[in-house]
């Protein structure tokens, strides 16, 4: 009798553990992803089972369903879910929660972006390259644990949904994209207390190496070229456009991208609902810390960027990564920023470890982890965007959230007052050997605002179509730990050697930190000896 009781537990507790191995788990926790004001897509992954539903609702009650789609990832039982939830009120918080077969996950959080009429101030983050590094394998939770979800818990009240509108990741969320485990344990696993709330928005970088991998975890706007669904892509968020392009290798130089990029600009050129053009991609233009890591079509983007922005008076941004570190510049001429938002995990690229060159575009560079916070004011009136770099240091110097470096854009122009030129004036006769160039004293009428830079030309005629000497200098300049522009007042600037018997005209303009420009001097000259 004993053995037929023994047999029966052993056939029974199998039979428990059979079922129980055959139950869904929740591999991959619910993230966010393509939202809009009336709709979301939350997806997930499971070991296994068809079932995709999301069980949501304005209270923690829920009360609503909504089912969806499931569908392979690695030619396993393993499925990635795909729900879209409609009908949804515009910047509304909603609960949800994912169900596959009997297994629920937690209950979350999120809130729907609103209409740009809305006049809703809403806030970013943008890092990149938090590819896995063997020497720091906890880095990228350490930076959203520790660094993007903390750093809002104590600059802001409410709930995380309330306090960040998305997430965007200029690549590199993998060390090597074709790796199937990585994208669970190094990217989604880190940071899963973020994605469940927060919608992200990533392009692709080199490490990704167009991975099928990428393209069935995310669902990104497919409102770029039909055949090049996800490379490209745009989405909107209140006052400001996001752009997603493709920097790699096979696709940087597509013509249809650039053609796309060109027609999507001239709509938001037109659109009034739109005040800032947030681009990203993965690759750099310049690179400070990094020489071999620059590609000259980013050079093309950035062109197509600062033109629009001058003629639109629309303020724009490149966001980019792969070199690890910070670096923010400006364009000379345009409203439109430069910044590297790496590294949120990648091995720093440290001051001398490779070549680098010292641009005159860029007032910060920085061999450190971090994130960016860009913080966006949507009144109609007077909108503008601030830029803060959010630090955790390097091997060195630990930082633990600290700010290392803001800056804030208008929409509409506040130009300083024009400069007025010293010396040298009225045909002054100076030396072949070069002058010291003088001007009055930085003006504005706009309280708070200082001397950021200066623009100087001389030239042989009045039209300055030729130019004999240019100078753009800016109040900082920190390159190599060391700042190169301190303790100059952007006042006078020195000149190379000049030609002899010769009259010279001379001009200068001035920047404002926020990166308006006065109208140029009044123009005077000088002669050589």
């Amino acid at each position: 009798m004993k053995k037929i009781n023994q047999l029966l537990f052993y056939f029974f507790a199998g039979t428990v553990l059979a079922v129980a191995q055959e139950q869904p788990q929740i591999l991959v926790q619910p993230y966010l992803q393509d939202a809009q004001p009336n709709s979301i897509i939350i997806k997930w992954e499971t070991s296994s089972g068809e079932e995709s539903i999301v069980e949501w609702g304005t209270t923690e009650k829920l009360g609503k369903k909504t089912q969806g789609i499931a569908y392979d990832v690695n030619f396993s039982d393993t499925r990635i879910h795909e729900v879209k939830l409609t009908g949804l009120q515009r910047f509304t918080e909603y609960y949800y929660r994912v169900k596959t077969g009997k297994v629920k996950s937690d209950i979350f959080q999120f809130k729907t972006p609103p209409f740009a009429s809305d006049q809703e101030s809403f806030n970013i983050v943008a890092m990149s390259d938090m590819q896995y590094d063997s020497q720091n394998p906890n880095k990228f939770s350490e930076m959203v644990n520790e660094g993007v979800i903390q750093y809002l818990e104590q600059e802001f009240e409410g709930k995380l949904p309330e306090n960040l509108a998305l997430v965007m990741i200029p690549g590199d969320l993998v060390a090597t994209g074709s790796n199937y485990s990585q994208w669970k344990n190094h990217f989604f696993d880190p940071a899963q207390k973020l994605f469940a709330q927060v919608p992200v928005y990533p392009v692709l970088g080199n490490h990704e190496r167009n991975s099928v991998f990428y393209f069935k975890y995310f669902s990104l706007p497919e409102n770029g070229t039909p055949a090049y669904a996800e490379h490209w892509w745009y989405k909107d968020y209140g006052n400001t456009r996001v752009i997603g392009l493709n920097s790699n290798e096979g696709y940087r130089d597509l013509r249809e991208q650039y053609e796309w990029l060109e027609n999507l600009l001239t709509e938001t050129e037109k659109n009034d609902a739109i005040d800032f053009v947030f681009a990203q991609l993965h690759h750099p233009h310049k690179s400070e810390l990094w020489i071999p890591g620059e590609e000259e079509s980013t050079g093309k983007v950035v062109k197509m960027l600062e033109a629009f922005s001058t003629k639109t008076g629309k303020p724009s941004i490149h966001f980019f990564g792969h070199t690890h570190g910070y670096s923010r510049g400006q364009s000379r001429n345009h409203k439109h920023l430069w910044v590297n938002v790496a590294s949120a995990g990648g091995a720093i690229d440290n001051w001398g470890e490779f070549e680098g060159r010292d641009y005159d575009e860029f007032t910060v560079t920085q061999d450190e982890y971090g994130f960016v916070m860009v913080e966006v004011d949507g009144d109609r009136e007077d909108p503008r965007f601030t830029i803060k770099r959010i630090s955790r240091g390097n091997e060195e110097d630990f930082r633990n959230n600290e700010l290392r470096d803001s800056i804030t854009i208008w929409r509409k122009e506040r130009k300083p007052a024009a400069p007025m030129p010293l010396t040298p004036k009225e045909d002054e006769v100076v030396s072949i050997e070069g002058t010291t160039l003088k001007a009055g004293a930085f003006e504005s009428s706009h309280q708070g605002t200082f001397h950021a830079a200066s623009h100087w030309q001389v030239s042989e005629a009045k039209d300055f179509e030729k130019l004999a000497f240019e100078s753009w200098k800016q109040h900082e300049n920190w390159y190599y730990k060391e700042n190169r522009q301190k303790d100059d007042d952007l006042t006078d600037e020195k000149t190379r050697r000049l030609k002899p018997n010769t009259t010279y005209f001379w001009r200068v303009r001035y920047r404002d930190q926020n990166l308006n420009w006065s109208d140029w001097s009044q123009i005077t000259s000088f002669k050589t000896k």
